[in-house]
């Protein structure tokens, strides 16, 4: 599969036009990029208003995934005839980053997991669409057209991520067994006997819109009824009925990490370096893990002393057991949240020069995604369709979600967090490319967390059950680091990780099971975390260190924003050339630049 792609990208690279130089002809390569980004991804194109994606929901067939893969290769084989040298700064940053995504992308391409294994215990095409009314615009005819059109093609979408799967089954690339208990269940709240019960029917549920005539209204609520009744339900009765009849009998016992499929071990190397985009290895990350654990156990220590208890785990026992930190009302659960959400609003032009315009919400999961699914998730808003974003908050199994959790929860979800770094990256002056189109999990979920460490700053985490919140949310995802990577490349047992996870954070068991099955069905994504975090901080320690008195943490932080979701190495070098030009070149300083937190 590799020298066909190889082969063909070669003969697109030799039936290219003649170069015009080097900035011309970058422009002109990076616009055809983002214009095939667009027509193979039409909810993208919906999200910043371009039309060409209506009625449409993509196409997860195996023909388009090998067609894509083919179309990457004449891309990047262009780009390396391109002279980066020659480009001005901006598009050399600009450039390092198309690369970059391009290339991990095809990367993947070479190992059966990435191609046949597209589904989690949290999730996968399913449960994507099922956000499809979340995520749609209901202004015009044209959109309810639209959505009427996508509920019709989910059909299609549905049955190749089935053949998808059944071919991960002859090859035995299916998930592990345990971690996959219950998404039967989840699948199944989605079939309902009456269509009006759907939440697909919702945009119908309401008065009409008054762009829209009786008679248009009357036709597409036909339409729509007839898409629910036979493509969208039926749908759901398929893959629910292959799941469990053909998928989960043949699910993988034993070890349960990547390592026991074939190829494992490479395929995790491969996505250790996808995640983190760095060039650490399995061990190296493990390695940075448990002095991660170690330093941050001890600062648990000095904070249950502070609260007079002898030692951290009489602490930690004291916070998940006493009934004072748990609520068991949904609705004042909620309410709690969005108004600590609100209070954190106010900090954000003291941390920021820049704000974006998009606001964001407090809502709960869904119901029908809540069981078993993590605690809070953050789903990105839309200008250009009317939605704000939305922290979205699990409101299921309330006895396992302590209040002191919160601070640090909100702050990562929403802002100066994923919405913050995420509505300000599609507002940035930036090629649309850069602006929707690229994400880097180790520069979004580094800052989330990074954001997690500001609520000192804002003073949030105002008693110590509050601080040890957000140490044992840091301690989470240094933890992540031992546990993925022990599950996928030393062997351990789901046990063996739950284990340690309750060993070092507060979290409750019901949460780290919840963890652990993630990491078990999505290897190397929880990596990315702890890894990002470390080298923001460690650029803010190296600009502290270096201008002292001049160094402005708005500034700074607009600074390592500005540029959108970027590779570590590209910000590394985006932000030491910041530094320099104020403080003279950092060698001169310190004999070294900034560390990476692989060094």
């Amino acid at each position: 599969m590799r020298r066909i792609l190889t082969v063909l990208a070669l003969a697109t690279t030799l039936t290219a036009p003649a170069l015009a130089g080097p900035e011309e002809d970058y422009k002109e390569l990076r616009e055809e990029v983002w214009q095939a980004t667009l027509d193979s991804s039409p909810l993208l194109a919906t999200s910043i208003g371009d039309r060409r994606g209506d009625g449409k929901l993509g196409d997860l067939s195996l023909e388009e995934y090998d067609r894509l893969a083919i179309q990457s290769e004449g891309f990047l084989a262009r780009l390396y005839r391109i002279d980066e040298d020659a480009l001005p700064a901006d598009l050399q940053v600009d450039y390092a980053i198309l690369v970059r995504s391009i290339r991990d992308g095809l990367s993947g391409v070479q190992y059966d997991q990435n191609r046949y294994t597209i589904f989690t215990n949290r999730g996968g095409w399913f449960s994507g669409f099922a956000s499809l009314p979340n995520r749609s615009p209901f202004f015009t005819l044209a959109d309810y057209e639209s959505y009427v059109s996508r509920l019709e093609a989910y059909a299609q979408v549905n049955a190749d991520g089935i053949a998808r799967s059944r071919e991960a089954i002859s090859r035995g690339l299916t998930q592990p067994c345990e971690p996959m208990q219950g998404l039967e269940d989840r699948i199944a709240t989605q079939i309902v006997e009456d269509y009006k019960t759907s939440p697909f029917w919702e945009p119908f549920a309401g008065d009409k819109p008054a762009s829209i005539s009786d008679a248009d209204w009357e036709r597409l609520k036909d339409q729509a009824s007839v898409a629910l009744e036979e493509a969208v339900l039926p749908s759901y009765r398929d893959f629910l009925n292959f799941y469990t009849e053909e998928y989960a009998p043949n699910c993988r016992t034993g070890t349960p990490g990547i390592l026991a499929t074939p190829g494992g071990k490479e395929y995790y190397d491969y996505r250790v370096k996808s995640f983190t985009t760095t060039d650490m290895t399995a061990d190296e990350v493990h390695n940075l893990g448990l002095s991660e654990v170690a330093r941050i156990r001890s600062e648990m220590v000095e904070v249950a002393k502070e609260a007079g208890f002898d030692t951290r785990e009489a602490f930690i026992e004291h916070l998940r057991t006493d009934p004072q930190y748990y609520m068991t009302d949904a609705d004042e659960y909620l309410a709690y949240t969005q108004a600590l959400a609100k209070h954190i609003d106010g900090f954000m032009p003291k941390l920021f020069g820049r704000l974006p315009r998009n606001p964001y919400t407090v809502s709960p999961i869904p119901a029908a995604q809540a069981p078993g699914n993590t605690t809070a998730y953050y789903e990105p808003g839309s200008l250009e369709t009317g939605q704000a974003g939305i922290y979205r908050l699990n409101t299921t199994e309330l006895h396992q979600r302590p209040l002191w959790e919160l601070p640090a929860l909100g702050v990562h979800e929403a802002v100066p967090g994923h919405h913050h770094q995420i509505s300000l990256q599609q507002e940035l002056d930036i090629h649309p490319l850069r602006a929707n189109g690229t994400y880097f999990t180790a520069f979004v979920e580094g800052w989330g967390l990074y954001s997690e460490r500001l609520g000192i700053e804002m003073g949030i985490y105002d008693t110590p059950a509050k601080q040890m919140g957000r140490l044992s949310y840091e301690m989470w995802r240094a933890t992540r680091l031992v546990v993925d990577t022990g599950i996928h490349s030393k062997g351990w047992s789901k046990q063996q990780a739950v284990e340690y996870m309750l060993d070092n954070t507060a979290l409750s068991p019901a949460n780290i099971d919840a963890e652990v099955n993630r990491y078990i069905t999505w290897p190397g994504q929880a990596l990315a975390y702890k890894v990002g975090e470390l080298k923001i901080r460690n650029l803010r320690l190296l600009a502290e260190g270096l201008l002292g008195a001049d160094f402005d943490l708005r500034a700074f932080h607009d600074k390592v924003l500005e540029n959108g979701s970027v590779p570590l190495d590209v910000l590394d070098d985006y932000v030491t050339r910041w530094i320099e030009s104020q403080a003279g070149p950092i060698e001169s300083v310190y004999g070294y630049a900034s560390e990476s937190p692989e060094d």
